[in-house]
């Protein structure tokens, strides 16, 4: 192949790309070469026990999700090549959403590619510039970006302050706004923190404002039967619209979705753009996710399993000397503060046998560098303290745990 000619744009790229390796910013990705599960194999041959994946309920790599997958295969083929409305529903696509608004406790559903789809095609079809949104301060991006392509004003609460919210709340009825929706995670993904949906709802009561929560982190987890944060929180059915993903606790492979009243699903339904123009949810997804909901409807076993690995993780974590976010949730952030320690101390893990990943910035605020731990209900209690003694060993070799 010839080399290409230079170009200053190009050449900026470059600089730039090499600037991040310099600060300790460039992002690496690992290839595995084994399935999803509590222990993966990489594709320089080590195997790890893995601490960083969103299979909260350890069905990613399950084999009855695998056969669940290929009975719809078999059924219904390998895709559409077709969008929803014109020939890419099946009885399986309308089983699945029937059956997540089940799980949920709404009126109807509507599946994206990607969750980051449901959130961005949300705002725009329902609300314009008569009306307000106000967000999270640490909303995922696809809330975010979701929010940008909508005409509506702009509000912005500092993160989980109720006091705050309260006071955005009052700007946007003050400025006479039509309707108000406050938007949510009900879980955010780097630090863990539970969003005070009781208290938000109470709120959005007072101010006759809608409630829309991002489920990604919680649907599965948490709650005493899996339903989510509005289980969680005791305020099933005072939740206006909840987005969520198939591609975490779900069964881990990908897909999205939005379930409400049913008036805003058929609005979705002819306007959202995410949903209109991309290919429907391959049958196999839809297939596998349905036998993870009907699984989950009858027992609690992995949910529970789960919140006592994470219970066990998190003590003994502390009690190494880590500093960690508090709570209760799987995702266990350990703080470094600093992106280059991060990296050596997630480099240093892999070579002892644990697979985990640095997060720094952008993806957290400057300063504040993790890595960030998440558990399976598929880790056993030999795995956990085998992953608490490297985190031991790494700690105090690169200065950040007294030695023993």
């Amino acid at each position: 192949m010839k080399p290409q000619a230079s170009h200053p744009f190009f050449d900026d790229l470059q600089k730039n790309l090499d600037q991040l390796r310099a600060q300790g910013l460039y992002k690496q990705e690992r290839v595995l070469a084994s399935r999803q599960g509590a222990q993966v194999l990489c594709d320089d041959g080590r195997s790890l026990i893995n601490m960083c994946a969103n299979n909260y309920l350890g069905l990613s790599g399950d084999l009855q999700t695998q056969q669940a997958a290929i009975a719809a295969t078999e059924q219904y083929g390998y895709g559409l090549s077709s969008v929803r409305f014109i020939c890419g529903t099946q009885t399986v696509h309308k089983q699945l959403e029937q059956a997540i608004s089940n799980f949920l406790g709404t009126e109807d559903t509507i599946l994206y590619a990607a969750a980051f789809d449901a959130n961005g095609g949300l705002f725009e079809p329902l609300f314009d510039e008569h009306d307000a949104i106000i967000s999270d301060a640490l909303n995922h991006a696809s809330i975010i970006d979701g929010i940008r392509l909508c005409k509506a004003s702009r509000y912005r609460y500092l993160h989980n302050d109720m006091a705050d919210l309260e006071v955005q709340l009052q700007a946007a009825q003050a400025a006479g706004k039509r309707h108000v929706v406050i938007a949510t995670d009900g879980v955010f993904s780097m630090d863990g923190t539970i969003a005070q949906l009781d208290k938000i709802c109470d709120l959005a009561q007072r101010y006759g404002a809608l409630v829309m929560i991002d489920e990604c982190h919680a649907s599965g987890v948490l709650g005493a039967t899996g339903r989510g944060t509005h289980e969680h929180h005791h305020v099933m059915g005072r939740v206006d619209i909840i987005t969520g993903t198939l591609g975490k606790a779900l069964g881990g492979a990908m897909g999205g979705f939005t379930s409400a009243r049913k008036e805003v699903i058929a609005m979705l339904r002819q306007k959202s753009r995410p949903y209109l123009f991309s290919n429907t949810l391959a049958p196999a997804i839809a297939g596998a996710s349905l036998s993870v909901l009907e699984r989950l409807s009858t027992s609690t076993e992995l949910r529970d399993r789960l919140h006592e690995n994470t219970a066990y993780f998190r003590s003994a974590v502390a009690s190494l000397g880590f500093t960690i976010k508090p709570g209760t949730h799987p995702v266990v952030p350990v703080m470094l503060f600093d992106a280059q320690v991060a990296q050596a101390f997630a480099a240093r893990l892999y070579e002892l046998g644990v697979l985990v990943t640095g997060f720094f910035y952008p993806v957290v605020a400057m300063g504040q560098a993790r890595v960030r731990v998440q558990l399976s209900a598929a880790h056993t209690r030999e795995q956990l303290d085998l992953v608490l003694a490297a985190f031991g060993q790494a700690g105090r070799e690169l200065g950040l745990l007294e030695q023993a």
